[in-house]
C-alpha cells in the first residue's frame, strides 16, 4: 500500500531559503586570521594588577625608532612600521610571505589612570607598557576589629 503525502508548495522554498542561507554562511564567511599582524593590526593584551594596567603587544622584527605610542584621553594608540631590509627583485623570490608596512592599534583604557607616569619597555619584539593606577583605584584593605 503507498503512503500519499500531503503537497506543500511552501516546503520547498524552505529547503531553498535554508540552502541559500547555508550559502550566504558558508561563502562568504571568512574564518579569522590566526594572527592579526598579517592584517596590519596588532593585538594586544590588556590586563590589571593591582596598582597598574598593562597593555601587551608583539611587534617582531620593528626598531624602537620606528614604534610610536601615544595616549590622548583613554585612548591609548600604537604605531609601527617595517620595512624591508633590501632590495630584492620580484622575480628572484620563491616565496615572500613577511608583510611590511604600517600597524596601528588604538585601545580604549580604563579612567583614572596616570598616563603621564607610565613606563614603556620593548625587548625581544614585546612592548609592554604599564600605567600606575590613581591613587583613589588602588584597592585598600580595611582592617576589621572587634568589640569584646
Amino acid at each position: 500500500m503507498a503512503n500519499i503525502v500531503r503537497w506543500e508548495p511552501f516546503r520547498e522554498m524552505t529547503s531553498l531559503r535554508d540552502m541559500m542561507d547555508r550559502m550566504f554562511e558558508e561563502g562568504f564567511w571568512r574564518p579569522p586570521m590566526p594572527f592579526s599582524w598579517a592584517e596590519g593590526n596588532l593585538s594586544v593584551d590588556v590586563y590589571e594588577t593591582g596598582d597598574n594596567v598593562v597593555v601587551k603587544t608583539a611587534i617582531p622584527g620593528v626598531k624602537v625608532e620606528d614604534i610610536e605610542v601615544s595616549v590622548t584621553g583613554d585612548t591609548l594608540t600604537i604605531k609601527a612600521e617595517t620595512k624591508a631590509e633590501e632590495e630584492i627583485k620580484r622575480e628572484n623570490y620563491l616565496r615572500h610571505e613577511r608583510r611590511y608596512g604600517s600597524y596601528c592599534r588604538s585601545v580604549t583604557l580604563p579612567g583614572g589612570l596616570e598616563t603621564e607616569k607610565a613606563d614603556a619597555d620593548y625587548s625581544d619584539g614585546v612592548l609592554t607598557l604599564t600605567f600606575p593606577k590613581a591613587e583613589e583605584l588602588k584597592p585598600k584593605s580595611i582592617k576589621i576589629t572587634t568589640k569584646e
